[in-house]
């Protein structure tokens, strides 16, 4: 178990800690010297099991609640020091209002120096102290009178800490990925670079590799543990809710590193500049104001920021709020971890609350649908936020981010998505999510779509791939989409002509009159397949009429036999899967198509330029098969461009 001390200054913090360790938790010179805290201090103590009590004792001047909060955050237990001559101070107050916003239920009160005052006070100190805590997290916990350098009270204390660590203590998430906030970092001589934190989830052992993040100057830093210490014992592996050392080696240097920063398992190094939360203010502050300028306490960072109101245009003392929290720097955060916000002048407490989402839409953000899905957050119910995900997004939910924001591990995420009946498509290296009732609409979607199509254009073959992935949803993925559009060829729902897909029953004819011209006018298209006339070149070479030859060449391209590859500019299907296969292998040689390379292998004998090899690429690029990268042209690499080429 991990203790933290909180009180104001001066009342006893770091001689309480002596007195229950035998350490002294200030170890910086000046703190010495001064007789004051000014930054963490730790402490540790064996318990009779054989394991170890962590106490994590924190400054109490007002000035250096940032340092406070930064200890805070990862603390089991709460033990509030106050002094029974002076009774609950500013900071007193202040501390207690911060570890309720925390969110921690766990605690004892330490009134401290009664050997210094009357029994009379001692009865008045112990009614301020039993008012303070009314209405709190701590309201109704264990109140120990006792003098820290005395020594009286003090072994009764130790006592009823020894029993808590005993108890069942609610742990934090050890089957998640390992997690850890830096509150210290230093060389030792042997040891390299050592961070010490709190880890909040998972388990790390030596020969680890983790993530260093977010490093502003060069990026994520990635080490390997070398060894560690847990509760300051040498130790194997460390787990969340232990007080952990990492001796890390890496490419880096002990500058690179500072409080704030994470050490994670590499899949969770995903930095954020913004996310969505729920907060609460307290009773006794000012009203918060839509983008005020706060100071973002979350881990052991103090990141300036704004906050956004969502759900209402100002949050009202002792009321709750749904927020999106802006940050100027970026940090690592999950869903569920405790934030703080100060006023822009670090002077009081404004807020404090609890990540909910940490990849927030940049739209809609106030919509009816999005304040119920931070709603269902709220409540922790993961099984119900997925089912009210998928059914709130036609487009699937991108279940890899998931995982992320729930710090989810492999298995325990196949589960969750087995309990919700998701049907999973993979898409390149990731997995979307579909409830089974959004996955059903959307193939009626995309039958209706094609309905719709038929009825407006009765000549027209069918509905090209990429156009139907638009007209069924525009935001769905193409990779969802040619699963959705596999499973409804294969059940026959739907029918497909080369490169069209269409209902089965649909087809079109072309009348012989049609048929006799174009078996006169093809030839002319096949004798220079790679650059064929236009229709202009056709109808001065036969003298049919251009607009015949327009409204034909139109008709014989519905039917699949031409394609429209610029305007007026028409090649026939055998040129255009020739082209399509010169393409494919042009990008599998060089990485990508450039026009310069079509040309000079299609228009070797000069039959061509530039213009066509351009206008070839851009319609590959049109119909779905090619995508473009800057000037160059690259074959969809999600089976897409086998597919068309496999179709035509």
């Amino acid at each position: 178990m991990i203790v933290g001390t909180a009180g104001h200054i001066d009342h006893g913090k770091t001689t309480l800690v002596k007195a229950l360790t035998g350490v002294d938790a200030d170890r910086l010179p000046e703190e010495k010297a001064r007789g004051i805290t000014l930054d963490l201090g730790y402490a540790y103590a064996p318990l009779a099991d054989g394991g170890v009590l962590g106490f994590v004792d924190v400054p109490g001047h007002e000035k250096l609640i940032h340092n406070m909060l930064a200890g805070a955050t990862g603390i089991d237990f709460v033990l509030l020091v106050v002094a029974a001559d002076d009774g609950p101070m500013p900071q007193t107050r202040e501390h207690l209002e911060l570890l309720d916003l925390l969110g921690l239920t766990r605690g004892a009160v330490a009134l401290n120096k009664i050997d210094a005052v009357t029994p009379q006070r001692l009865d008045e100190a112990r009614a301020e102290v039993e008012a303070l805590l009314a209405g709190t997290a701590l309201a109704g916990c264990p109140l120990f009178p006792l003098s820290a350098k005395g020594g009286e009270g003090v072994a009764a204390l130790r006592a009823h800490l020894d029993a808590e660590a005993a108890r069942t203590v609610p742990r934090r998430a050890e089957a998640g990925r390992f997690r850890l906030a830096i509150d210290r970092c230093f060389s030792l001589a042997g040891a390299g670079t050592v961070v010490t934190g709190t880890a909040h989830a998972g388990k790390v052992g030596a020969g680890d590799t983790v993530t260093i993040a977010p490093a502003a100057r060069r990026g994520p830093l990635r080490a390997r543990v070398r060894s560690l210490h847990v509760q300051d014992r040498p130790a194997p592996q460390g787990a969340a809710g232990e007080r952990i050392a990492l001796a890390l080696t890496g490419d880096f240097e002990k500058a690179d590193i500072a409080r704030g920063m994470w050490v994670v398992d590499p899949a969770l190094a995903v930095p954020l500049t913004r996310f969505h939360g729920e907060l609460r203010v307290p009773a006794a502050a000012a009203p918060l104001r839509h983008l005020q300028n706060v100071h973002v306490h979350l881990g052991t960072e103090d990141i300036l920021g704004r906050v956004a109101l969502l759900d209402c245009t100002e949050a009202a003392p002792g009321s709750a709020a749904l927020v999106e929290i802006l940050l100027e720097r970026e940090t690592l955060a999950l869903r569920g971890d405790r934030f703080v916000l100060r006023d822009a002048g670090a002077q009081r407490t404004v807020a404090g609350g609890r990540v909910l989402d940490i990849v927030p839409p940049t739209r809609h953000k106030r919509s009816a649908e999005r304040l119920a899905l931070l709603g269902t957050l709220r409540a922790d119910d993961s099984l119900a936020v997925l089912e009210l995900m998928t059914r709130q997004g036609l487009a699937g939910v991108d279940l890899d981010r998931v995982a992320v924001a729930w710090n989810l591990l492999p298995a325990d995420a196949d589960a969750l998505w087995q309990r919700a009946g998701l049907r999973q498509v993979r898409a390149g290296d990731g997995q979307l999510g579909f409830a089974a009732a959004t996955w059903e609409a959307l193939a009626r979607r995309l039958l209706d779509a094609l309905a719709r199509e038929h009825e407006r254009a009765p000549d027209l073959t069918g509905v090209e791939r990429e156009r139907l992935r638009r007209m069924t949803a525009a935001n769905l993925p193409r990779a969802a989409f040619d699963v959705l559009a596999g499973e409804l060829l294969a059940a026959g729902a739907v029918a497909q002509t080369r490169a069209w897909l269409h209902l089965p029953n649909h087809a079109v004819s072309v009348s012989a009159a049609d048929r006799d011209l174009f078996a006169v006018l093809k030839p002319l298209l096949d004798a220079q397949a790679f650059n064929p006339p236009r229709v202009r070149d056709v109808f001065r070479a036969s003298g049919t009429p251009e607009d015949t030859v327009r409204q034909l060449f139109r008709r014989m391209a519905r039917g699949g036999e031409l394609y429209p590859v610029a305007h007026d500019h028409f090649f026939t299907a055998a040129a255009v899967a020739e082209l399509a296969a010169i393409v494919a292998r042009l990008s599998a040689e060089n990485g990508a198509a450039r026009a310069a390379d079509l040309r000079n292998v299609i228009y070797a004998d000069g039959s061509g330029g530039r213009k066509v090899a351009i206008q070839i690429l851009e319609f590959f690029d049109r119909i779905g098969y090619t995508r473009r990268v800057r000037d160059e042209h690259v074959v969809r690499g999600n089976g897409a461009g086998q597919a068309w080429m496999d179709n035509n």
